[in-house]
């Protein structure tokens, strides 16, 4: 059996629970402690209390910490915010969240964006659908959109011919790979066999002269698919952008200018005249935006056009002149062609640039 044995209470220990049992009984009770909490107001302590904790209270008391040395011993910390000024407005949320001001105008802000959206989404799907239906009336430029239509006619027959140059170019560049595995070809039956060698020889040269020609005159149809293939799908594209543009702001114009006319054709009552001001406001500030994009799509359209006849005028006498140059067997009419545009061919067996020159 274990021995188990209490070692004698010193007489300091003794001392100090006495002194611990005389602070407790000294102190207030619990349920004093609680209404010095809930009220902020803390209740005066015993002097024989103050005196046991005086030693730990003593020294700089941190912010919101109790202490009974002196006049100034209450905390009195609001637990919600008054609305008194600080470094950031705030606001008050139906639960008690602090929602500082900056949040609750830019969620005031994103609000209003959307309800404008929605407002004029619905008023130019209600223009665009009374138009399909023949019931709204719409403003009409017929010089512009005359202009507009033999644009968009103009693109189309030009992606046309792109398509049509794409597959030329792509057949022929399956002619010129065929004739040159068939001059491959007759260059090593010109040296199996000794009998045919001169013959052989002869449709080999004829081959390679072909392949040579025939790559020369795939970089001119290179070159030519390239600037059509900019003038249709990027320069008249950017300004098919600008026409849908003005079709927007021309069927905005529309809507508010009806919404606008309505409104001034009903009664002239004192809650319709600033509504019928709004709308006005409104009008005004779209037929700024309809005007500003019709004169963009004239200048975009004269521009267009020049620059159309332009580049056409340099890309079809190039198609021209490499076309029958090759088919008329002359070499050096086909090279001056690629000359004369600056047309650089990148040959797969030239041999690459030292490190030096590049």
């Amino acid at each position: 059996m274990t021995d188990v044995r209490t070692s004698p209470i010193p007489p300091d220990d003794d001392n100090f629970e006495r002194d611990l049992q005389e602070m407790l009984d000294d102190g207030p009770s619990l349920n004093e402690v609680t209404s010095n909490v809930q009220g902020g107001t803390p209740n005066s302590v015993s002097a024989t209390f103050a005196e046991k904790v005086g030693p730990f209270s003593a020294g700089t008391s941190s912010p919101g910490t109790l202490s009974s040395s002196g006049p100034g011993a209450t905390s009195n910390v609001p637990l919600t915010n008054s609305g008194g000024s600080g470094s950031h407005s705030t606001g008050n949320s139906p639960n008690g969240d602090f929602i500082p001001k900056s949040v609750s105008l830019t969620a005031q802000s994103k609000i209003e964006t959307i309800r404008e959206w929605s407002v004029n989404t619905f008023k130019t799907t209600k223009q665009f659908i009374s138009e399909r239906f023949g019931k709204g009336s719409r403003t009409v430029d017929l010089e512009m959109e005359t202009s507009i239509e033999a644009l968009r006619d103009t693109q189309r027959k030009y992606a046309h011919i792109l398509r049509l140059a794409r597959a030329m170019s792509s057949h022929f560049y399956n002619v010129v790979q065929t004739q040159k595995a068939l001059g491959e070809g007759f260059s090593e039956l010109a040296q199996k066999s000794p009998e045919l060698q001169e013959e052989f020889i002869y449709n080999c040269e004829t081959q390679r002269t072909l392949v040579k020609n025939g790559e020369i005159l795939l970089g001119a149809l290179n070159f030519f698919i390239s600037s059509v293939n900019t003038l249709c799908h990027k320069t008249m594209e950017d300004t098919l952008l600008t026409v849908k543009n003005y079709e927007t702001a021309r069927l905005e114009y529309d809507a508010y200018r009806t919404d606008f006319e309505s409104i001034e054709s009903g009664p002239r009552e004192a809650a319709t005249q600033v509504k019928m001001q709004d709308a006005k406001r409104k009008f005004e500030e779209h037929k700024i935006k309809f005007d500003r994009l019709r004169s963009d799509v004239q200048i975009k359209l004269r521009f267009l056009d020049e620059n159309r006849i332009k580049v056409m005028h340099k890309q079809l006498l190039l198609f021209h002149n490499a076309i029958s140059a090759y088919f008329s067997g002359n070499a050096s009419a086909l090279e001056a062609t690629l000359k004369q545009f600056n047309i650089q061919l990148k040959r797969p067996n030239a041999e690459k640039p030292s490190w030096i020159e590049s």
